[in-house]
């Protein structure tokens, strides 16, 4: 279903914050070719936050089409409210997408009784398989592994990206919820090492700009070849930390304009990389050889 390096997609945008649509199909062309095994589109990577429910509908109408099946194609439909979330996770479904991915709700900070419920309802409303999306650094709720155990019950919901980066947390979730459950990384400086462990793929922001790479050092772990794995993961490591010198997605916008590949332009109250963050990025580019 889901398997190997899934790009977290950026959305393109002009210097005055208006979407670009195409950049981003030629992005989505661009990642194609690359080889990514999967885009999320409209996720927190993307801005989702502070996109229009018309703007993220667009992005993905254009990304079906454009993708076609060759691609897998994952909308990101989580928010803080239920009731918003089991909307945009329907027309999501209406659109075509392959599977939706559902951020626990960030700020009203929701207990383990109410995330149970929410993610419920969200995935009683999907037509296609649903991940969740666990990142307690940014939404300050953490969906803990027995909640999941008793979430993988529901027949829509296969699996889940957790950014803890706990190696711990990765083991005790693969236990708990059986092979037929996916575990993807949600945190690229530990992904080769969950990888190896047992989880099916990682959900990534260093694949926006380095997805051959990415996708290489996903298929050598899944493999089980850790030689490879880590030989592949050296040049990428710097990089994994440069691109959250500032908040995601301010760095790997940043790379990204820096390559060419899409207009400067980001959304308010996010602003361009900043002068101070910028050599460091550049040279974990460089490092990688992208640039």
């Amino acid at each position: 279903m889901f398997r190997g390096s899934i790009v977290a997609l950026v959305t393109p945008m002009g210097e005055a914050g208006e979407v670009d649509f195409g950049a981003f199909e030629a992005l989505l062309d661009w990642h194609a070719e690359q080889g990514s095994d999967g885009v999320v589109v409209a996720g927190t990577t993307g801005e989702a936050a502070t996109l229009l429910a018309s703007e993220i509908e667009e992005l993905l109408r254009r990304a079906v089409r454009r993708l076609g099946g060759r691609v897998p194609v994952i909308a990101g439909t989580g928010t803080p409210s239920t009731a918003i979330t089991i909307e945009r996770t329907r027309r999501a479904c209406e659109v075509g997408v392959d599977g939706v991915l559902m951020v626990t709700p960030y700020y009203n900070r929701p207990g383990q009784a109410g995330l149970l419920q929410h993610f419920w309802a969200a995935a009683e409303a999907s037509s296609v398989p649903v991940l969740l999306y666990n990142v307690p650094s940014r939404t300050a709720c953490d969906l803990l592994p027995d909640t999941l155990e008793q979430l993988a019950e529901h027949p829509r919901i296969v699996g889940i990206k957790d950014a803890t980066g706990s190696i711990v947390r990765a083991r005790e979730i693969l236990e708990r919820c059986g092979d037929d459950f996916l575990l993807f990384s949600g945190d690229d400086a530990t992904c080769r090492e969950w990888l190896l462990a047992g989880a099916q793929g990682v959900i990534s922001v260093t694949a926006n700009i380095a997805p051959r790479l990415m996708r290489e050092l996903a298929e050598a772990a899944l493999e089980g070849d850790a030689p490879r794995a880590a030989e592949l993961d050296r040049p990428l490591a710097e990089l994994h930390r440069a691109l959250f010198v500032e908040s995601n997605p301010i760095p790997v916008k940043w790379a990204l304009a820096r390559l060419g590949l899409i207009p400067p332009g980001i959304r308010l109250p996010l602003t361009p990389l900043g002068s101070a963050g910028q050599p460091a990025v550049l040279r974990a580019m460089e490092q990688a050889g992208i640039v």
